[in-house]
């Protein structure tokens, strides 16, 4: 006799997911940092069409084919000084956060030591980071002196106390781990554990940040040439072009203006979506 067997309806049936492949993954990774490399390798590379320093008589210029975005009030090409800013802004962000990154990591691994040390430093950088952080680099800035070295070393200043937060909190979550224990098991040391165990297993996580400290210290950069603090507004930069074409967006001259707000807009879109990737990539690693 044949029994007919109902399908039982409090049968749960786990959804399946269907993996992207890895090359449709990729490209939020290759993408934004192809335009990023093109981007340096034009302002240090490729030949300008025009003196990105040089004025001319020729002010105001609407783009055409001789001034590919126009001219500003002193008769500079937009273009070349577009191109020559990506070469000034991007670096500059990019020492900032590698500063801040190092002492950043290294205040984080040192607060995970049991005791109160770590707690005065969490607290210290609450009170540090109730301010804007905008404010805390003009302020930097104006103290220490308004050169562009110094635009360096208030944008690691900032950025320092969000390196620290994540090691420390990521590094509490590792030490738990049973492999920490083991290695203190066999003996291990404390700051063998932290560098050889602990810190590779939020390098992801880190890259990732370091990713967005770069694309908050661009839009710092460019507010503080914008206010004319820091970077002379003579020199190439986004922010200071912006500034020299803002009393024009009234009177119908927005390419000046419009430009170089569009190349921040790329920047920070490439190195948000480079760090997106970044963390997706490593917390796809950190679940298997």
């Amino acid at each position: 006799m044949t029994e007919t067997l109902a399908a039982d309806p409090t049968t749960v049936t786990a959804p399946t997911t269907k993996k992207r492949p890895r090359g449709h993954r990729r490209w939020r990774l290759w993408v934004p940092g192809t335009i990023l490399t093109s981007m340096l390798a034009a302002a240090y590379l490729a030949p300008l069409p025009h003196d990105p320093a040089e004025p001319s008589t020729n002010t105001l210029t609407a783009p055409d084919g001789e001034h590919w975005m126009g001219t500003d009030k002193f008769g500079l090409d937009v273009f070349s000084r577009l191109v020559a800013s990506a070469g000034v802004d991007i670096p500059l962000a990019l020492a900032g956060m590698l500063i801040s990154l190092v002492i950043g990591v290294l205040l984080g691994l040192a607060a995970l030591h049991r005791g109160p040390w770590g707690e005065r430093v969490v607290r210290a950088l609450d009170v540090f980071q109730a301010f804007p952080l905008l404010i805390l680099a003009i302020a930097l800035v104006a103290l220490m002196g308004n050169n562009i070295e110094n635009v360096v070393v208030a944008i690691a200043i900032i950025n320092v106390p969000r390196f620290v937060r994540l090691v420390r909190s990521e590094g509490l979550t590792i030490r738990e781990s049973r492999y920490i224990e083991a290695a203190h098991a066999i003996g291990a040391t404390g700051p063998r554990v932290m560098f050889r165990h602990v810190l590779p297993n939020m390098t992801g996580i880190i890259l990732a940040q370091a990713s967005l400290a770069v694309a908050h210290s661009i839009v710092v950069i460019a507010s503080l040439s914008f206010l004319g603090i820091g970077i002379n507004a003579a020199d190439a930069s986004w922010g200071a072009m912006i500034q020299t074409g803002a009393q024009n967006m009234t009177t119908g001259q927005w390419w000046v203006s419009v430009f170089p707000g569009l190349a921040i807009f790329l920047t920070v879109l490439c190195f948000n979506a480079i760090s997106d990737e970044l963390q997706d990539t490593f917390g796809r690693a950190r679940q298997r």
